[in-house]
């Protein structure tokens, strides 16, 4: 596994919904932790309707199921020290903005991070939690680590066109300009997972079996391995006026 992210700084990862931080960085924490780097998870939301199968899962059950699942997921990728922020799934747009952004400071604070992993203003998949975290993540880390390198997870235009079909068959994304795709010179870190880091982050996924159970059968365990768990790619963040730029590569 290539590894190139700089300094020496613990890692902060802030995300929306557990899942979201193996999905899109499962790799650089195991890869970070390893190294002897500090890395801290913040989750915005317990993932509490993150089902189709209310009945079977009613919110204060599956809470509870994900709390635990991202734990396990955690520990399998070395990852001890997590931030809940406990806010309502599917609501983060209508938090109050300086109040979480003060909660999430608070936490940078501590940590100190030399990076911070979050969603790109895209949200990855545009879900509106995930562009709200962006939001409050590049707030906070403004405000109390403005030196902190910050990160986007994105999707080179080799990978996207190699994976178009499962993409497309999962309808991941709801808009035809997502995902943003990365143009070569604009990767900043980019990890190729070797045999044993991608079987970690396998089992840190299935761990969150809530979530990737039904993937995992759907796709086969072969295919869910070589589709997410290879590789991981990140860009630095843009000033708001590039963004446009950006979302045309």
């Amino acid at each position: 596994m290539s590894l190139a992210l700089p300094g020496t700084g613990p890692v902060l990862g802030i995300w929306a919904h557990p899942d979201d931080e193996v999905y899109l960085s499962g790799g650089l924490m195991a890869a970070a932790r390893a190294a002897g780097r500090r890395v801290v998870c913040v989750t915005a939301t317990r993932g509490e309707h993150g089902t189709g199968d209310p009945e079977r899962w009613p919110p204060e059950r599956l809470a509870a199921t994900r709390d635990a699942e991202l734990t396990a997921s955690l520990a399998a990728l070395g990852v001890t020290e997590h931030h809940q922020l406990g806010l309502p799934d599917g609501g983060c747009a209508a938090q109050p903005f300086d109040t979480v952004v003060a909660r999430l400071a608070a936490i940078v604070a501590e940590v100190r991070p030399g990076v911070v992993v979050t969603f790109g203003p895209d949200g990855f998949t545009g879900h509106p939690d995930h562009r709200m975290v962006s939001a409050w993540a590049e707030a906070a880390r403004s405000r109390a680590a403005p030196a902190a390198r910050l990160l986007y997870p994105r999707l080179t235009a080799e990978f996207a066109d190699t994976w178009r079909d499962l993409y497309d068959r999962l309808a991941l994304f709801p808009t035809a300009d997502l995902p943003w795709r990365a143009a070569p010179d604009r990767i900043a870190v980019r990890l190729r997972l070797d045999d044993a880091s991608a079987d970690r982050k396998l089992v840190a996924l299935r761990a969150q079996a809530s979530q990737t159970a039904e993937l995992v059968a759907l796709l086969g365990v072969e295919t869910m391995r070589a589709w997410a768990c290879t590789e991981e790619t990140f860009v630095d963040a843009l000033p708001a006026r590039a963004l446009d730029f950006a979302r045309g590569c």
